[in-house]
């Protein structure tokens, strides 16, 4: 992988040698690294008279461990596709020659990703757009795409609690998830395509309508259920909290526009199954960002912060599961609030240096920068509040003794004193690592009001 102070010169030259090779006469210029991606890079470049994307691994060893190569990635994305799906077109796939690593090219799609953007649209229209590209993921017929791996709902939990093993298995909130999997497994149904990461934020639209599906990284096979209730996560709606389908709807609206664009009636229980499973699924996936960079296979400083948003998905997975909890357990107060610490005097403290830091990134550093280098440093101002807010409030999430005893069934939701317990400690942690995260004020007004959460 070449350095990344000389990537935008050197890829200019590979990519035009890769473009000519495609077919696409002319020289590439302005490659520009985009913001967005958790995993996997994203360079949108110019060549002759349109626009492309290549879709680049951020290193070997990292595209090694996953289940999907690009090369399988790119053919869902022609099989999509071909079955009428809004997908991309994939134009070229990199070689080894090309010395530029992992990845495949395709021709840029007109739009946005930006979700505030995407949210702007037309509810009615934007949901019966994302049911139909859903009904028609659904449709294809997976045998051609026999290398993609399958996911049944009882391997996939085992899988999970194998991976919260690995991390230490001492989160309490996803010890009761992966509780609540094990005890409420779907019936089997036949496998179809599944996206796998079929969210606000990886669909392009423009002037209110879907005009493309990305990020087919995780595709595989399964229950269709599961691409419904993924996009449908507190975390994806990003503040539309009172639209539960993707932040454009409500379920029956979605569900309905599912059902007329061709898919299968919805089975109202796998669907609340997938939304715990995806919710778990995903606080361990911010876990193991942490594990990633501290093992070296990618060492980028959005990394070490996503890792910090599994407190997001604790927040979310406790408000789904709580109306488990006998009516006395949801109505129980929450426990006091940590005590402020004193106000600060004398020589400053780590947190006030912390502030200073920050403070002066965005007054000398962050005029000077633009584009994704904009982006890194409001991921490092976003690190540097974690650990001032760590080093003041935040509690320790970590409990392995009664994170065992939950998953065994041992203590439950009915234990008293147990959810009211969780749920401020859920709060308080939140609180510390993402205080801007939308769900955040209504689960605390929720919880202190004891009423359900909206």
């Amino acid at each position: 992988m070449i350095r990344e102070a000389d990537e935008p010169a050197r890829l200019a030259s590979a990519l035009t040698l890769v473009m000519n090779r495609a077919g696409v006469p002319g020289e590439v210029a302005r490659p520009q690294r985009l913001s967005g991606g958790a995993n996997m890079q994203s360079w949108l470049f110019d060549c002759g008279e349109d626009r492309f994307v290549l879709r680049r691994a951020p290193s070997d060893e990292w595209i090694a461990a996953r289940p999907l190569d690009l090369a399988g990635e790119a053919c869902v994305i022609r099989n999509a596709r071909a079955g009428g799906v809004l997908a991309p077109e994939v134009m070229a796939e990199l070689q080894a020659s090309d010395g530029i690593g992992q990845g495949f090219i395709m021709r840029a799609i007109a739009g946005t990703a930006e979700p505030g953007q995407v949210l702007s649209g037309d509810p009615e229209t934007m949901i019966g757009d994302l049911a139909r590209a859903l009904a028609r993921i659904h449709a294809i017929d997976p045998a051609p795409l026999n290398f993609l791996p399958a996911l049944v709902a009882a391997e996939g939990v085992e899988g999970l609690v194998a991976q919260f093993a690995g991390f230490g298995g001492d989160r309490p909130i996803i010890a009761l998830g992966l509780a609540w999997l094990r005890r409420n497994l779907p019936p089997a149904r036949p496998a179809r395509l599944v996206h796998g990461d079929f969210r606000v934020g990886n669909i392009m639209a423009e002037h209110g309508r879907l005009t493309g599906v990305l990020d087919w990284e995780l595709a595989h096979t399964g229950d269709f259920h599961e691409d419904l209730a993924f996009g449908c996560m507190a975390v994806w709606r990003f503040g539309k909290l009172d639209r539960p389908a993707f932040g454009f709807a409500d379920l029956d609206t979605f569900f309905a526009a599912y059902n007329a664009a061709g898919g299968a009636p919805v089975d109202r229980a796998a669907f609340r199954f997938w939304l715990v499973y995806r919710t778990v699924w995903w606080a361990l996936g911010c876990l193991s960002m942490g594990v990633a960079w501290r093992t070296g296979t990618d060492r980028s400083l959005e990394r070490v912060v996503v890792a910090r948003r599994a407190a997001e998905q604790e927040l979310d997975l406790l408000a789904l599961l709580e109306g488990d909890a006998p009516e006395a357990e949801r109505l129980r107060p929450l426990p006091p609030a940590p005590i402020e610490p004193p106000a600060p005097y004398g020589e400053p403290g780590a947190g006030e240096i912390l502030t200073a830091v920050s403070e002066w990134l965005a007054s000398a550093i962050k005029p000077r920068l633009e584009g994704r280098d904009r982006f890194d440093l409001a991921v490092a101002q976003n690190a540097l509040g974690i650990v001032r807010r760590e080093l003041a409030t935040r509690p320790d999430p970590h409990d392995k003794a009664l994170s065992d005893a939950l998953l065994a069934g041992e203590t439950t939701l009915a234990t008293p004193g147990l959810l009211a317990r969780q749920r401020r400690a859920a709060f308080d942690t939140c609180t510390a690592d993402m205080p801007k995260y939308p769900s955040l004020t209504p689960t605390r007004a929720a919880w202190e009001n004891n009423r359900e959460e909206p």
